[in-house]
């Protein structure tokens, strides 16, 4: 069985054509915060600070489905249990094959993968110059690096 890797997995189970679009989307809005200057990428960064990703919205909603299916099997009746049961096992064939049914719907409505956004992100805050002085000082240890960076 081939396990893809962590950054992959959900792009690798995505439409080429839902990929594309989310490419396309993220490259639309690194132009336009670039052309609008410097308020603008700041505001885009904080929005990107508070997007949630593909991850994390299949969490929180197969979190809350399967808190609903196990109060309704506890009232309802056992098929509830069943429900709970097979969101389980989407969950776990998501964290190992990076797919599973609600995935797919997620990705067409737009929602990112975390590498994707931090493309964004990164790309935005190149523009900005956040990365200037690392090229201007040159060869540096990981210490001086980091506290380039922290300025």
């Amino acid at each position: 069985m081939n396990i893809p890797s962590t950054v992959d997995r959900t792009p690798q189970h995505t439409a080429a054509h839902v990929n594309r679009e989310i490419r396309y989307r993220t490259e639309q809005s690194i132009a336009r915060c670039a052309a609008a200057g410097h308020d603008s990428i700041n505001n885009r960064l904080d929005e990107l600070d508070e997007e949630w990703d593909v991850e994390r919205t299949l969490e929180a909603t197969a979190a809350s489905s399967f808190l609903l299916a196990l109060l309704l099997g506890a009232s309802a009746g056992w098929f509830w249990h069943f429900v709970a049961a097979v969101i389980a096992v989407f969950l776990l064939l998501h964290a190992v094959q990076g797919w599973c049914p609600p995935v797919a719907l997620f990705r067409q409505c737009g929602f990112r993968t975390a590498s994707e956004i931090d493309y964004e992100r990164y790309a935005l805050k190149s523009i900005r110059g956040d990365f200037d002085a690392l090229v201007a000082q040159g060869p540096a240890t990981a210490e001086q690096l980091v506290e380039t960076m922290r300025r």
